[in-house]
């Protein structure tokens, strides 16, 4: 009976959902980029998809043997139809994030470099494919971290109330009166500039407005009479709180997550801007638009990864919108 209960909800959330358009578009985005990330050592790189030389078939691009950086993949690119026994696929675009080319600083958008290059000839393009990878980890990873915390701390607030209410509902307090930002920069001077500090700071500070969510999710449900029954059947207090309570709370909270992989990706691309967050030459899109506010003539070094935060950000947003008026029962259909 509860699985179909349970099937019922979830199949009306999804209908929901997919009848804001706004909602659906932002999703769709969200999987480009998934993909993209995924996707970046075929779409940038100057090494090969995949090649044959001298009888064996290797694949350079996913491999990290040093061995293919000391090979230089453009004469087997100009050569590559004039062998049967020699041969490779390559990238569709023919530029890797670190390669760099004095004779191509700063070169508006062409035919060669699509989005332009940098200060040092490195393709935007490039960078911004792959720098996707670093802020989606780092959005995914942080949230993940502080969705956990913060669903524990709330879970053992709101279930057991009394002083363990009063002790953790005090953290929680301290930690929303710290500013965010100046306490992100504190802890990265401390720690290191890294993209796992980043992640993991993101994360360890980011926890007190789930925390408060999952605090008052478990308040209102504590007292249900479901509850009331697996406690008189004997249920231990852990499986009553994570196995009964918390799949009934969840649904806020995963609005949160998704408005929360939004704001962590500004806050990585925040520090970059900054130079705290991941160091250089390490692509991000935080790094790429600190690099072009020195140049003001290069448009191009500040509209397109000003433009892609700014497009990604707005996607999580309108899913995060979305999710939340599918789940709000109070809303009409």
């Amino acid at each position: 009976m509860s699985d179909a209960l349970g099937g019922s909800y979830f199949r009306m959330v999804r209908k929901r959902f997919c009848r804001q358009t706004n909602a659906v578009l932002g999703l769709i985005i969200i999987l480009i980029l998934v993909v993209v990330a995924i996707g970046a050592p075929v779409i940038a790189g100057s090494k090969p998809i995949v090649m044959k030389q001298n009888g064996e078939i290797s694949f350079p691009a996913f491999s990290s043997n040093s061995k293919y950086n000391l090979i230089d993949f453009s004469t087997l690119r100009e050569n590559e139809s004039e062998s049967e026994d020699t041969w490779a696929i390559f990238p569709l675009i023919p530029h890797g994030p670190f390669d760099t080319d004095i004779l191509s600083i700063r070169e508006a958008p062409s035919r060669e470099h699509w989005l332009g290059t940098d200060d040092v000839g490195r393709d935007v393009m490039s960078r911004m494919i792959w720098g996707s990878r670093i802020s989606l980890s780092v959005g995914l990873v942080a949230v993940s971290i502080y969705i956990f915390i913060g669903t524990v701390l709330g879970a053992l607030a709101g279930y057991f109330g009394g002083w363990v209410d009063d002790v953790l509902t005090r953290c929680i307090e301290v930690m929303i009166c710290l500013p965010t930002l100046m306490f992100l920069i504190a802890a990265i001077a401390f720690l290191g500039p890294g993209l796992f500090n980043v992640m993991l700071v993101i994360g360890l500070i980011s926890w007190p407005g789930v925390a408060r969510l999952a605090r008052a999710e478990f308040l209102r449900l504590r007292n249900m009479d479901y509850v009331t029954a697996v406690k008189a059947l004997g249920c231990s207090h852990a499986r009553a709180m994570f196995r009964h309570v918390l799949p009934n709370a969840l649904a806020p909270i995963l609005v949160s997550a998704t408005f929360g992989v939004a704001s962590a990706i500004l806050l990585e691309s925040s520090l970059s801007f900054l130079g705290f967050g991941v160091p250089e030459p390490n692509p991000s899109w935080g790094g790429l638009l600190a690099n072009g506010r020195t140049y003001f003539s290069s448009w191009w070094l500040t509209v397109f990864p000003g433009g892609m935060i700014f497009i990604t950000i707005l996607s999580y947003n309108l899913v995060g919108e979305g999710l939340r008026n599918a789940v709000d029962a109070r809303l009409k259909d």
